[in-house]
């Protein structure tokens, strides 16, 4: 047998993701853990997928995306932040979030190159840093607020470092971004060569008025910025792994490049449906805040009568909660034992950091489900 070449990914293994979610199956547990909703897509969309497909739109789209999409994206844009992107220019359509990541971030990272991310962060950002030949620098959050320190990411910024990846509002916490920490990027940026990946997957669910800090608002970051959204979380439908990354036509140009060698196109009956969803169905969009935060304050008076302690959650369809009271096992030890023995799925923080902060006992649980579901899990969490 011809012997393995050294890994190019040393640290990674099978996703916390995919091994919890096989937990849930063999052990028939709810599965709060990994962040798909249970309900169904909005009927306009599935509609719209099925005549699409009928219409015979199911060859290769334009690499870039189809025209109506990015022009409805292009819209929407405006709509929601003031600013209009040129569609032909600085809109591409990725096959989901996932890809937009690993598109931006091989397009102007190069060996040696470092690029912050603030811990915790989702799994995928380190392993297409190092694919690149970059170096992933983790400056960690608050552990209890999930506020980034801005004195402590300008410490770490060197003569080596090449981008700044962000998360608003955050997974896993849910933290959100506001105005004053907006100022402190202008700040910390300004006159700098680091280029900005902002990953706004939950820009639309937000909760208690809070306004979306979205970069594309800021003139002065946005021309140094790849914004990265996703459908899938918007519209319930994370299996059709459609996304997209507005950029400067300078930046999106390289990322054009990594992506027409990587997926080249993405599935192009969905993002037909998508064009016609945005444009016939805005407030679909508009509401989801609104629809979310009912699920959201329910499964918190909920947990109430539980002995997790729920963190506050501006924004995103997670709930971090504070198992101490429960158990003083590690957070992986913890949710094989809620899964194994409790029935209840829910996914530690630690694969989300770098170095994980000691003694620290949270769980990350998603409420983007039924209410059957959510009913069905903390009947059993009732017991711990």
């Amino acid at each position: 047998m011809i012997p393995l070449p050294e890994t190019k990914l040393p640290k990674v293994g099978t996703t916390i993701f995919t091994v919890m979610s096989q937990l849930a199956v063999e052990h028939g547990a709810v599965n709060l853990g990994q962040g798909f909703p249970d309900f169904d897509v909005p009927a306009r969309l599935v509609d719209a997928l099925a005549r699409a497909m009928r219409e015979g739109r199911n060859q290769y789209s334009p690499m870039t995306g189809v025209p109506v999409l990015r022009q409805a994206i292009a819209a929407k844009t405006e709509r929601c932040y003031g600013y209009r992107p040129d569609a032909d220019a600085e809109v591409t359509v990725t096959s989901g979030a996932s890809e937009a990541i690993f598109d931006a971030i091989h397009a102007v990272v190069r060996p040696g190159d470092e690029v912050i991310v603030l811990d915790p962060c989702y799994d995928c950002y380190e392993p297409a840093i190092e694919l690149a030949g970059g170096v992933a620098v983790h400056v960690p959050l608050d552990p209890e607020t999930f506020a980034p320190d801005w004195g402590m990411v300008r410490a770490a910024i060197t003569p080596r470092t090449r981008m700044l990846m962000i998360n608003t509002p955050h997974n896993p916490s849910g933290a959100m971004l506001d105005a004053a920490d907006i100022e402190a990027l202008h700040d910390i940026l300004r006159g700098s060569g680091i280029w900005l990946l902002s990953d706004e997957v939950y820009e639309h669910i937000v909760f208690d008025g809070r306004q979306h800090e979205s970069v594309l608002r800021y003139p002065e970051l946005r021309e140094r910025a790849f914004v990265i959204s996703s459908f899938g979380k918007t519209y319930h439908c994370t299996g059709w792994k459609i996304g997209y990354c507005i950029a400067p036509p300078a930046l999106s140009a390289e990322f054009r490049k990594v992506h027409q060698y990587n997926t080249f196109c993405s599935f192009t009956p969905a993002q037909f449906a998508f064009a016609e969803m945005i444009e016939a169905e805005p407030e679909h969009y508009e509401q989801l805040g609104a629809f979310y935060q009912s699920k959201r304050d329910r499964f918190r008076e909920q947990l109430l009568t539980t002995k997790l302690r729920p963190l506050p959650v501006p924004g995103g369809y997670f709930q971090l909660v504070d198992y101490s009271a429960v158990s003083d096992l590690d957070d992986a030890a913890f949710c094989r034992w809620l899964t194994i023995e409790k029935g209840v799925v829910a996914i530690p923080l630690s694969p989300f950091y770098g170095t994980p902060p000691a003694g620290q006992r949270l769980a990350r649980l998603c409420f983007a489900k039924n209410e059957a579901t959510l009913d069905a899990a903390i009947s059993r969490l009732q017991l711990l």
